[in-house]
């Protein structure tokens, strides 16, 4: 005889997948998470099938999706939505490729007022908050 699943209240379900109670309301507010039945005594329950579903949200928050791209990748079939799963995922790929970029621009540019200051002449006003001011 095959054990019972096991099931979770909300406040259980919320400290088995690391998030807040309140997250999990606000997942259900914007659909990304089925709101089950009240049962006996009024309580819902949670089962794996959300537990699973909401760890699948926070790697998908960590891998960079937003919450509206969270929503389009679990709205996808697994066996038949291979294509649109890859182009989302390499369009995001895509994005964060230019954001690294921008940050190094960014570091390099700040990285020489930093070595302007340091071997400027001393004198002369400060290469970093005139840079600031300009």
């Amino acid at each position: 005889m095959a054990a019972p699943s096991p099931s979770y209240t909300i406040g259980t379900l919320a400290r088995a997948a690391q998030v807040n109670v309140e997250t999990i309301r606000y997942y259900q507010r914007r659909g990304l998470l089925p709101q089950p039945e009240a049962v006996g005594g009024g309580y819902r329950t949670y089962s794996e099938t959300e537990l699973a579903r909401l760890r699948a949200i926070k790697r998908a928050q960590h891998l960079g999706f937003s919450l509206e791209e969270i929503e389009t990748l679990l709205s996808l079939n697994e066996e038949t939505d291979r294509v649109k799963a890859r182009t989302l995922a390499q369009d995001k790929v895509s994005l964060i490729d230019a954001r690294i970029a921008q940050l190094q621009e960014m570091r390099n540019a700040l990285a020489e007022l930093v070595d302007c200051c340091r071997h400027g002449d001393t004198a002369a006003p400060c290469p970093i908050l005139r840079a600031l001011s300009a």
